[in-house]
């Protein structure tokens, strides 16, 4: 297994790591930076180690929306080995700064078109991927605030491997998409439950088993589907 704190990367046998490692370079990423915008050609590929990166929608009216979260378990760039170069309407932003993987989108294609054993690792996380994107959709659409946040939370501390998180509420209104005094609402709600403690910009972990039994169904669907996909792979 390589040492590596990406999930996707650890997934890959050591030969295959350390072949794929020769074209990648670590660097540091910022909170803000905007790594692919809507339709722009992806001409990098990033594996995050430490940081935490937002997949966005925006509306016409710039309500924005979570399509889906990229952190410690996955990529960003997708689209660059499955036969596009191009992203749709998904942005790709920072939100907790942090190190990260980077290489050469055209790389990455040439050894997926070459390596079976690479391949058939991206192609499984493709496969959850698309799982985590189509739970959100139901999520969104059924339950509650308070349900999707406690997920949500759940979900960062998973990618951060932390339980502190320097989120604010407003970032946080965008990936639930609801207003922000709902969000503050409904922090304090898990305040006064003992499963959080909120600060500026920052929010505490204090009881994590709590808080997924507060969460819906929805993490617990996602994070079995990408454990039995990916880490299989980690017990060879």
């Amino acid at each position: 297994m390589p040492n590596t704190k990406n999930l996707l990367l650890a997934a890959l046998s050591p030969d295959v790591y350390e072949h794929l490692k020769n074209n990648m370079e670590q660097v540091e990423l910022s909170s803000g930076s905007i790594l692919n915008r809507p339709n722009e050609t992806i001409n990098e590929v990033y594996f995050p180690l430490t940081c935490l990166i937002s997949v966005t929608i925006t509306m016409m009216d710039g309500m924005t929306v979570e399509a889906g979260v990229v952190g410690s378990r996955e990529m960003v760039g997708i689209n660059a080995f499955m036969g596009g170069r191009e992203t749709t309407q998904t942005e790709y932003i920072v939100q907790v700064p942090g190190k990260a993987m980077k290489m050469k989108a055209h790389l990455l294609l040439s050894e997926f078109d070459t390596n079976k054993s690479l391949r058939d690792v991206m192609l499984k996380y493709t496969q959850a991927y698309m799982a985590q994107i189509s739970q959100n959709v139901a999520c969104n659409g059924l339950h509650t605030i308070e349900k999707r946040m406690a997920r949500w939370l759940l979900e960062s501390s998973d990618r951060l491997c932390s339980d502190e998180l320097f989120l604010s509420h407003e970032f946080l209104s965008n990936m639930l998409g609801v207003r922000r005094s709902g969000v503050t609402e409904t922090a304090h709600i898990l305040e006064k439950k003992g499963l959080i403690q909120c600060s500026r910009k920052k929010i505490k972990i204090i009881d994590p088993q709590s808080l997924e039994e507060t969460s819906c169904e929805c993490y617990g669907v996602i994070k079995d589907e990408y454990d039995r996909l990916l880490r299989f792979n980690l017990e060879r």
